[in-house]
């Protein structure tokens, strides 16, 4: 099967299963862990601005997130649970 037929046919099951015409497709959802991002950063003990470079976000971002304006979504949110459980991983993986 060439690429363009795989993609094709992925589509097509895409859009019987939004038809509900697709009885045997499996949904799979995963809960995503509420993170507490201050008390996640302070465990790591760095300052805001290391924090944020360290995983990768502007400090702005950093800070709606501490501050309940906005809250991390996606692999933000699954690094920021990682490290809830082992704050030293930001400091290993980054040596």
């Amino acid at each position: 099967m060439s690429a363009y037929e795989s993609i094709k046919q992925g589509l097509n099951e895409a859009l019987e299963f939004a038809q509900g015409k697709q009885a045997g497709a499996h949904v799979h959802q995963i809960a995503l862990p509420v993170v507490d991002v201050a008390a996640i950063r302070a465990s790591t003990g760095l300052s805001q601005s290391a924090f944020a470079r360290s995983i990768g976000v502007a400090k702005g971002t950093l800070l709606n997130w501490e501050h309940g304006r906005r809250r991390p979504t996606g692999p933000a949110q699954i690094l920021l649970a990682m490290i809830a459980k082992r704050p030293s991983l930001v400091s290993e993986l980054l040596r």
